[in-house]
């Protein structure tokens, strides 16, 4: 039957449901879609030549055939956008809609192939020809394809929704292998390539085949679909369910007073935050992250760490700063009160405050303080900020090896907090605060990262105006704090890091001057510390002498004021236990009474006493050394040994210093002497790495020694570098060097003679207690360190006998 006119206006006429094919047919293309023989199919006509089409069939056989667009995206396909093969079908039913559109309901009846076309105007005619099924004899294969398919699309059916329930009681019922396939592929939604190639197929076997493993695939989408189905429901009932809860413990809480805690509590941090002068930046993101706070239920982690990055936040002095004290004369006379001698360092730190009373916003350099332990180092830093009025924070680096205790953890790790730096803010509660980072030198990298390289922004002036915190992710103004660095040796800082630093370099103590920083430091410190006070004890010039010479022996201060705080304990017993009820003053011999034994020894004369040894000047990270160079001669076969825990440049150095030897033999050796004899060169305290080019002349004047029987003089020790001419070069660190000449009875230092400006950095008393030879070649220092010949020994292996003759 079909319905013609509009739905107030419709009338039914029969339909025959067979035709007969004719040789030609209109055309309706069909776009995203498949039709298949044997089904019923509705359409919307909408173009106009498509409606004409459908006026015109309506009046005579009321066939036409569906054919799919190759080109869905064309409104108008022509011939050549079409597939070849389509179906039949008669028009049983049309509607007019109010749209001016219409809907139609076709019989598709038989599978059709376009052979050619008649026209395409008003509307598309093709010449078709059927193209019917093969292979649909009943064959066991043929079944098991059937039944598979059947069971396939039940499961389908069970779990898709758009599939109505009757489908699978119509695929059930079928037995036609051919009319199971087009029922099926025309009810699944798969691409339109795929439904096209299933029609295009015609042998019924190929086709039940191609359509199985088409349901398989969909069959495990669904699964999964319905996996993610039952996840996503899951997750929504869970997340209903807290939400309902936390609704019951809010009104809970609004009826025991406490949700008006937590709302006090947030307006609280953000008045806070409104008091603070923060940045335009910094203010969106605290604005950003406090509508985030007041979202989220007080329950929820992230709460907690929201609340902890915006406490973080208000306690940072973004604007707070301490005024500056540029007076001079009170800073000068700070640093004279605080410490003794160092007027290098106070000098420069004079003139860094006369800058800064110049131009207020100056960038001064950052200074690092070079020097031995117990120098004063990390002391004047407190200094440097009590003369500036500001505070003061100091931060040990010393073994860190974690990038992120500089620049702190991001806020996804659990218990993340700020860098050191941050954290030294805060406590200083100013932004113009002094940070004293000690110990630079010894700052590590692992796979953790590299601290020094996160170092580097934080103490470069052109970079930490903006200098980024990990935890905060916010820029942060470091431009106003003045920071100060100390270490014992530069050797270990990186270049990049230690070229944005001024380095001051620290010597040792003289031992005036450890007497007098021991007067005015050390001695008060050590009686007020241990509850004494100046009427009960007081130390003689002899005792304290006694203390520096006999029992210390370090570049600094730190090990005299522990000996001092000991002298101090034992007298503090005495009174505290009626012993001692008058002043006490504390003598040399008292001394050696409460220390117990003597603990250092000046052993240059026992150690130089035979031939062979020489006494030598080293630079340390802990200050200047002596250093005992031993040489002996054997039978042998020319070999040199080399022994003491030396590094490469040290034995470079004695391997030099015996060719210079063996080049210009002294008088009584000649070759055959140095190829019969092997050459031992030992450094004691073999236990300690040592290296460096400065022994040269040391091991040279050693092989001299034993090779003439003539000893070293005992009051001599010398540095400086030695090259196979004989010439001597200059060397580093000749001022500690010479503190440590001094500390062990030295008199007489041979020193290159390009080290003879060097001399200007030494103290005036210094220079007056040692005798100081500046020499360019080897020669003179064997004349100056060797002694006179000793008398005739008998010939033992080391040296001809002949050599001993005096």
């Amino acid at each position: 039957m079909i319905e013609i006119g509009t739905p107030g206006q419709a009338r039914e006429i029969e339909v025959p449901t067979q035709r007969a094919l004719p040789a030609t047919l209109p055309v309706l293309p069909l776009r995203d879609s498949v039709t298949f023989p044997e089904t019923l199919v509705p359409l919307a006509v909408g173009q106009e030549r498509s409606m004409a089409l459908v006026n015109d069939v309506l009046g005579g056989d009321r066939m036409i055939a569906l054919v799919a667009s190759r080109k869905p995206e064309l409104e108008t396909p022509g011939p050549d956008d079409l597939y070849e093969i389509g179906v039949a079908g008669v028009v049983a039913r049309m509607l007019k809609v109010p749209d001016g559109t219409l809907r139609i309901l076709v019989q598709a009846t038989q599978r059709i192939r376009v052979s050619g076309w008649d026209r395409d105007e008003p509307y598309l005619v093709a010449q078709v020809e059927e193209a019917p099924d093969t292979g649909g004899q009943e064959t066991p294969e043929l079944l098991a394809l059937m039944r598979n398919v059947q069971g396939t699309f039940s499961n389908i059916v069970e779990e898709v929704p758009y599939l109505p329930e009757e489908l699978h009681i119509a695929i059930a019922n079928l037995d036609d292998p051919g009319a199971l396939s087009h029922l099926i592929a025309s009810a699944l939604r798969i691409r339109t390539e795929e439904k096209q190639a299933l029609l295009e197929e015609r042998e019924v076997a190929r086709r039940l085949r191609r359509l199985s493993e088409i349901l398989a695939r969909e069959l495990e989408v669904v699964a999964l679909g319905s996996k993610i189905q039952s996840q996503v429901q899951s997750e929504l009932d869970r997340t209903q369910r807290e939400y309902f809860l936390r609704q019951q413990l809010k009104a809970i809480q609004d009826e025991l007073g406490e949700g008006d805690e937590m709302a006090a509590e947030a307006e609280e941090l953000r008045e806070q935050l409104d008091a603070l002068q923060l940045p335009e930046d910094v203010r969106t993101q605290v604005d950003r992250e406090l509508a985030r706070l007041e979202r989220i239920p007080p329950a929820s982690a992230e709460h907690g760490v929201i609340r902890g990055y915006l406490e973080w936040i208000a306690a940072l002095p973004w604007s707070a700063k301490t005024d500056d004290n540029l007076d001079l004369a009170h800073a000068r006379e700070v640093l004279d009160a605080d410490h003794y001698d160092i007027e290098q360092v106070k000098d420069r730190i004079l003139e860094f405050l006369a800058v800064l009373k110049l131009k207020p916003d100056a960038r001064g350099s950052i200074l690092c303080l070079v020097g031995p332990p117990g120098v004063g180092k990390t002391s004047l830093g407190k200094s440097i900020a009590k003369a500036l009025g500001r505070r003061f924070e100091r931060i040990s680096v010393g073994g860190v090896r974690d990038e992120a205790e500089i620049r702190g953890h991001r806020r996804t790790y659990i218990g993340a907090m700020p860098g050191v730096i941050v954290r030294a803010l805060r406590d200083a509660g100013s932004r113009n605060p002094l940070f004293m980072i000690d110990e630079i030198d010894k700052m590590g990298s692992d796979f953790r990262g590299d601290p020094a390289s996160a170092m580097l922004e934080v103490l470069d002036p052109e970079q930490n105006s903006s200098f980024r915190d990990h935890y905060l992710d916010l820029p942060f103004d470091l431009s106003d704090v003045m920071f100060v660095t100390t270490a014992n040796t530069l050797d270990t800082i990186p270049g990049p890091l230690r070229d944005r630093m001024e380095t001051i370099q620290l010597a040792g103590y003289t031992e005036e001057e450890k007497l007098e920083i021991a007067r005015r430091y050390l001695v008060p410190r050590q009686i007020e510390r241990n509850g004494l006070r100046r009427a009960q004890i007081a130390f003689s010039d002899a005792a304290l002498r006694t203390i520096i010479s006999d029992y210390t022996r370090e570049a600094g201060v730190r090990g005299l004021e522990r000996e001092l705080g000991t002298v101090c304990r034992k007298i503090a017993r005495q009174v505290a236990e009626g012993r001692l009820t008058r002043k006490v003053t504390i003598s040399a011999p008292k001394v050696r009474e409460l220390l117990g034994k003597r603990r250092v020894f000046r052993e240059m004369r026992r150690r130089t006493a035979e031939p062979g040894v020489a006494t030598g000047l080293a630079w340390t990270p802990v200050g200047g050394d002596v250093l005992f160079v031993e040489a002996t001669a054997m039978g042998g076969s020319g070999k040199l040994t080399i022994t003491g825990q030396l590094g490469d440049v040290m034995r470079e150095s004695a391997q030099a210093a015996l060719s210079w030897v063996r080049s210009h033999p002294p008088e009584g050796i000649d070759d055959a002497w140095f190829a019969e004899h092997d050459v031992h060169v030992h450094v004691p305290a073999g236990a300690i790495p040592k290296d460096g080019p400065s022994a040269g002349i040391t091991i040279a004047t050693a092989i001299v020694s034993q090779l003439t029987r003539r000893p070293v003089r005992a009051d001599v020790a010398m540095t400086g570098e030695i090259t196979l001419t004989g010439q001597v070069l200059p060397i580093g660190g000749l001022k500690e060097k010479s503190l440590a000449a001094q500390r062990s009875g030295i008199r007489v230092v041979i020193a290159p003679a390009l080290n003879e400006q060097d001399v200007d950095e030494i103290p005036e008393h210094l220079r007056r207690d040692l005798d100081f030879h500046f020499v360019s070649r080897i020669e003179q220092v064997l004349e100056l360190a060797l002694a006179a010949r000793a008398a005739r020994s008998r010939s033992d292996g080391r040296a001809p006998a002949g050599l001993a003759a005096g």
